[in-house]
């Protein structure tokens, strides 16, 4: 279900636990945020919980927002420039999403307020220096997952992504090190080398799965297909679909050619049955 205008002025917005004004945008589905712009920035918390985002983005300029509740959603990219747009942010809760690098944290190294931070259940936090990055990069960070930063952690950040005359080099090398994180619409990321052989797929194929995945009106489905691009396997549905299309193309040409025929055999009695009479 997309973020609709509509959907946004249906959406109950009521004052929290801690007397902020909330609007409630959970379990609908959503796939991108859009339209926030109507609400006119009258809300302290957004709650967009239990949707389908993939990415924080596009949002307008929010400067009264300070809470984002974005749990259990497919968010894997942060824009860069999200502080520009929401530069009073305070508590962000990202826990079970699909960021997966250091890296990938930095759009939100530029919210120089954020206090409360959760990336539980998302792959990031199983990288080494985790949590000393993410104390490095947002210092106003004061509790991280639920456990509050001690200042043995900061003193250790700096001690390892500062250097002399700038960022360390482990620092540098975490910042230049890329998210492979796959999306519709993207190019087909290249198989990794192995003994096993892989299966390529044309470009025809490629564009199949694309358009199917345009129409997809479920998770599962685009699972599947995301799936089917990286294995470089067209589903069977797919191509049963097209054998399809093509022998009703078959039947019809063949029919068109049989009714040609008919009418060149009546042709031809035709023409006897002349014959026979001037004999």
């Amino acid at each position: 279900m997309k973020l609709t205008p509509e959907l946004i002025a249906r959406a109950p917005c009521y004052l929290n636990a801690l007397q902020d004004r909330e609007l409630d945008l959970r379990s609908h589905k959503i796939p991108a945020i859009e339209n926030l712009g109507v609400t006119k920035d009258l809300n302290d918390s957004l709650d967009l919980t239990d949707n389908d985002i993939r990415s924080l983005s596009n949002f307008p300029s929010l400067p009264r927002l300070k809470c984002l509740l974005l749990s259990n959603n497919r968010i894997s990219k942060i824009d860069p420039n999200l502080s520009q747009y929401l530069p009073n942010l305070t508590t962000v809760i990202l826990t079970n999403n699909a960021i997966t690098e250091l890296s990938d944290l930095d759009g939100l190294a530029g919210c120089k307020a954020i206090e409360f931070l959760s990336l539980l259940d998302n792959p990031v936090v199983k990288k080494k220096y985790y949590r000393e990055w993410v104390v490095w990069k947002l210092p106003s960070v004061r509790v991280l997952d639920f456990e509050r930063v001690k200042k043995k952690e900061r003193d250790e950040a700096k001690k390892l992504f500062e250097g002399k005359a700038g960022p360390s080099a482990l620092a540098e090398s975490i910042a230049a090190t890329k998210s492979s994180t796959f999306e519709p619409g993207e190019g087909v990321p290249l198989p990794l080398k192995s003994n096993v052989p892989t299966l390529t797929m044309t470009k025809e194929d490629q564009d199949k799965i694309k358009a199917a995945l345009a129409k997809a009106t479920t998770l599962d489905e685009i699972s599947k297909l995301e799936g089917a691009l990286k294995e470089g396997k067209l589903p069977s549905y797919l191509k049963d679909k097209d054998s399809t299309n093509g022998s009703k193309a078959k039947r019809q040409k063949l029919s068109g050619n049989d009714g040609e025929q008919e009418e060149d055999e009546g042709d031809e009695e035709t023409k006897a049955d002349q014959d026979t009479e001037m004999a």
